[in-house]
């Protein structure tokens, strides 16, 4: 698609990712803009930070209050298919009409070329939601916390989900620094969460410098697996046997706990009721994370593109049930830990289908497929696409079926969000 071809929305946006420094932390530029915005603030505001857990974070806090009755605005980076699924207000995306008014908004503002995409991409959320008048808007930080463009509101509570290491360019190298980073969406005399149950200390110090009433997971809360279900327990509520999220992966019940605590916290501000915690967390529903997308063969998605979320991937497949072997359809970008992705991956996959990404950040196969061969001996098929690969490990999977009727061979695809999205296309699912 030529510039001609673009709407103005996506032309502005292709401009800002141009320039020769795309990412620049800093709320310097995205503050002087929204203080010339006169936008209409929703009377509750949540943020959310974190490595991993965001996304299904900020998919219960929308479930939950829609379920409650509250009209709530949802912003979510980076989008799978369409860039209209980062802006959900209501539980759907956005519609086109509504989000070249929220960029013509804030394009027409003196300044805005100077925005980075992100932040063009972010002021144009809060003014699609302030013009739909919602009652709670959910924010996931992009990336880091203290200098990241959502951050430039004041929240009314902050929850950070678990920590790991990632974006070490921009956020430093250990969980510490990154603790550091993230803990800066709590602010003063105002509820915060942490649903890591082992934070760094960077999380506790910086709460208590900046006087936020912090709550740690497995300390002012709790939340525990039981028969099917799992408790909640809080300084103000107790839950028995809620349902387990909508969303597959081995730590939803800890996203879910740090939820709670959110809503607990903003109990006076947000009134939730049991029947609406179990109506959501029945019906949340997530793009990516571990996603069951076919059954012959079955095949599962997941966003997992650091050490982190492999570990919980690993986890996740070991809980399926037993049988045939596990074909995986993989790609990552080369900034990433593609070694920590492996390892903990190589010991729960049986074949491995590599595909190259492209772009700036590409990976070549042979890349991944060079790791692979060292230390336990698998099975490796480079390729030079994600529909390659996908191809490749449907069939493979499906050969075995025809061979043994019981093999009930597995896929699952992973990697980077463009080794999803891809995926998903070929298999004609719908994010919206």
């Amino acid at each position: 698609m030529n510039a001609s071809e673009l709407k103005p929305w996506e032309l502005a946006k292709k401009q800002a990712a141009a320039r020769p420094f795309p990412i620049v932390l800093g709320l310097d530029r995205v503050r002087a803009i929204l203080d010339r915005m006169s936008l209409r603030r929703a009377p509750v505001v949540i943020t959310v930070a974190g490595t991993n857990g965001k996304g299904s974070t900020c998919a219960m806090l929308d479930s939950i209050l829609r379920a409650a009755g509250y009209r709530v605005g949802l912003y979510t980076s980076p989008h799978l298919i369409s860039f209209h699924e980062r802006i959900r207000i209501d539980g759907r995306c956005i519609t086109e009409s509504a989000l070249e008014a929220a960029f013509d908004g804030v394009l027409r503002l003196p300044g805005a070329d100077q925005l980075t995409e992100f932040e063009l991409d972010t002021l144009a959320a809060f003014r699609a939601f302030s013009e739909a008048s919602l009652d709670v808007w959910v924010l996931e930080i992009g990336l880091g916390g203290r200098l990241d463009a959502v951050n430039v509101l004041d929240s009314d509570c902050g929850v950070i989900t678990s920590i790991g290491v990632d974006h070490v360019e921009f956020l430093g190298p250990t969980r510490e620094h990154i603790g550091y980073e993230k803990a800066h969406i709590y602010r003063t005399g105002r509820p915060a969460v942490c649903s890591d149950p082992n934070p760094p200390e960077a999380v506790l110090r910086v709460a208590s410098e900046l006087g936020a009433h912090l709550k740690v997971q497995g300390r002012e809360f709790h939340g525990v697996a039981r028969d099917g279900g799992w408790n909640y327990s809080g300084e103000a509520w107790w839950f028995e046997g809620l349902p387990l999220p909508a969303i597959g992966g081995s730590k939803q019940v800890q996203n879910a706990a740090g939820v709670l605590a959110v809503l607990e916290s903003l109990r006076d501000r947000c009134r939730v009721t049991e029947e609406a915690i179990r109506t959501g967390l029945r019906s949340v529903r997530l793009t990516g994370r571990f996603q069951k997308i076919g059954d012959h063969p079955e095949t599962y998605v997941d966003v997992a593109h650091n050490p982190e979320a492999a570990a919980v991937l690993a986890e996740s497949i070991g809980a399926l049930e037993k049988r045939g072997r596990i074909h995986a359809v993989f790609g990552i970008l080369r900034d990433k830990d593609c070694r920590g992705v492996i390892d903990a991956l190589k010991p729960v996959v049986d074949v491995w289908h590599v595909a190259s990404t492209h772009g700036p950040r590409g990976l070549d196969a042979s890349v991944p497929a060079g790791m692979l061969a060292t230390g336990i001996p698998t099975e490796v098929h480079t390729c030079a696409t994600v529909a390659e690969a996908h191809r490749a490990a449907l069939a493979q999977a499906l050969a075995a079926a025809t061979l043994d009727a019981g093999a009930g061979d597995r896929v699952i695809a992973f990697g980077s969000f463009s080794v999803v999205s891809e995926v998903l296309q070929l298999a004609g699912v719908n994010p919206s």
